[in-house]
C-alpha cells in the first residue's frame, strides 16, 4: 500500500514534456525544445579542475553536514560581496541542489496543516514540495500589468492564522519579473507583523538584466531573520547536474535544517562542493560572459516576441524564460480540458517544437518558452509559433 500523500501529487509537466521530447528524438524527429530550464553551457574548466584536485587528494570521505568549511567561507564573502548579507558559515547550509534547500527549509518550520503562499505563477515543484511535506499550498492571485509580482495588499489578504511561509521568486520563474527593492520591503512589512517566514528563491539572481537587485535578506535585519534565502550554481554557472545549492538562514535554522539533512542525504556530494568552491574563486568572467550571452538572446527573443499577432508577454528582467500570453489564443482554440496543455501537445506533435503549459504553473492561457539554447533554435521556435497562431487564428 502506498502512502496517501502520492493521491495529492501532480506529475510534473516539465519532467512528462522532456520525456515525450526524447522519445521523439530517438525516433529521429529532430525537436526544437524551448521547454528545458537548464543552461545551454558546460562547467568552466576552471570550476572543474577543483573537483579533479579533491579526487587527486581523496577528498571522498564523509565532511560535515551542513558542506566543506571552505565552500561555506566562501559563500559567506559572496553574500557579503554581491548581496550586502552578512552571514557567517554557521548560517550556510549546502544541500544537493535548490530543491533539496527548499523540502529542507519547509521540513524545518512547517508541521502538517500549516499554510504556505506561493504567488501565481509559480514555479511547478513548490505546490507539490508543499504537499509533500504535509503542508497547504494556498495560491495567491497576482497581476499581469504588475508582471505578477505580489503586492502589500495581495499578501494580506492572504494570511491566516495557519500562514507560515510565502515563497518569492526573484527573477521568477516563469515570468523573468524582477521584483524592485520598494515592493520587497511592503512584503518585509506584511511578513514580520504576522510572523511569516519567507523563502526567497534567488537561483536566477546573476542572470539579470536591471540595475539594482536587491536580496530579501538585505533589507533589514528583521528581514534577514525572517528570510530563508535559497541559492546555487545550477544556472548562473550551468551545473545542474552537479545539484548543490545552499540556504543562508538565522543559526536557529540553519541547525534546524542541518539536523534534518544529516538523517536524509548525510552532505551533498564532496566533489561537486569543490567544483562549486572553485567556481566561486575563479569564475566570476565565465559568469559574466553567460549573462551577456542571455542579454542579448533575451533582447531579440523580446523583438521576435513583438513581431508575432495575438500574443501577449511579460517582459523578462531576469533569468531565461519567456511567459507567453495566449488568451486570444484560447478563445479559438478548441480544447477539452486545457488549453495551455492541449495547445503544447499540438504544437509539438504538429510543429515539432517543445514549450511548457501554462497550467504548470498555475496560468492555462499561458506558455513558457526558454532561450537557454541556441540562437537559432528559438528564433526558429517563435517562428513556428507565430505560424501555428495563424492556423488558429484563421
Amino acid at each position: 500500500m502506498l502512502s496517501k500523500k502520492l493521491e495529492s501529487l501532480t506529475p510534473s509537466v516539465t519532467v512528462g514534456i522532456s520525456s515525450k521530447v526524447k522519445e521523439m528524438q530517438k525516433n529521429g524527429m529532430d525537436v526544437i525544445n524551448l521547454s528545458i530550464g537548464e543552461p545551454d553551457f558546460t562547467v568552466p574548466e576552471k570550476a572543474k579542475a577543483y573537483g579533479i584536485d579533491s579526487l587527486n587528494r581523496d577528498c571522498t570521505k564523509y565532511d560535515l553536514v551542513a558542506g566543506i568549511l571552505p565552500l561555506r567561507e566562501e559563500i559567506c564573502k559572496k553574500l557579503e560581496r554581491e548581496n550586502n548579507c552578512h552571514y557567517t558559515p554557521d548560517e550556510i547550509v549546502l544541500a544537493s541542489g535548490a530543491k533539496d534547500c527548499i523540502t529542507n527549509a519547509l521540513l524545518a518550520i512547517t508541521d502538517p496543516g500549516d499554510e504556505v503562499i506561493l504567488p501565481k505563477p509559480y514555479w511547478v515543484s513548490y505546490p507539490e514540495t508543499v504537499k509533500i511535506v504535509g503542508a497547504v499550498p494556498v495560491f495567491l492571485d497576482t497581476k499581469a500589468e504588475n508582471g505578477f509580482k505580489a503586492t502589500k495588499e495581495e499578501l494580506e489578504s492572504a494570511i491566516t492564522p495557519k500562514t507560515k511561509m510565502i515563497v518569492i521568486t526573484n527573477p521568477s520563474n516563469p515570468t523573468g519579473s524582477v521584483y524592485t527593492r520598494e515592493e520587497l520591503e511592503a512584503i518585509v512589512d506584511v511578513c514580520a507583523k504576522h510572523d511569516v517566514y519567507i523563502l526567497a528563491d534567488e537561483i536566477y539572481e546573476r542572470i539579470c538584466y536591471v540595475d539594482g537587485y536587491t536580496s530579501i535578506a538585505s533589507i533589514s535585519e528583521k528581514a534577514k531573520d525572517i528570510t530563508i534565502t535559497v541559492n546555487g550554481f545550477a544556472k548562473s554557472l550551468a551545473m545542474t547536474g552537479l545539484r548543490v545549492g545552499y540556504t543562508a538562514t538565522n543559526k536557529e535554522l540553519a541547525k534546524a535544517m542541518g539536523s534534518i539533512q544529516g538523517h536524509i542525504v548525510s552532505h551533498p556530494n564532496v566533489t561537486a562542493q569543490y567544483i562549486a568552491y572553485g567556481a566561486l574563486l575563479e569564475c566570476e568572467q565565465d559568469i559574466k560572459d553567460m549573462v551577456a550571452t542571455y542579454t542579448k538572446r533575451r533582447n531579440l527573443i523580446i523583438e521576435k516576441m513583438d513581431a508575432i499577432e495575438n500574443i501577449g508577454y511579460v517582459k523578462p528582467d531576469g533569468a531565461f524564460y519567456a511567459f507567453i500570453d495566449l488568451s486570444k489564443v484560447a478563445g479559438k482554440f478548441e480544447y477539452k480540458d486545457s488549453f495551455s496543455v492541449e495547445f503544447s501537445d499540438k504544437f509539438l506533435d504538429e510543429y515539432k517544437v517543445a514549450v511548457v503549459p501554462g497550467m504548470g504553473f498555475g496560468l492555462d492561457n499561458y506558455i513558457r518558452i526558454s532561450y537557454a539554447c541556441s540562437e537559432g533554435e528559438f528564433t526558429e521556435g517563435l517562428d513556428r509559433l507565430a505560424k501555428f497562431i495563424d492556423t488558429i487564428m484563421k
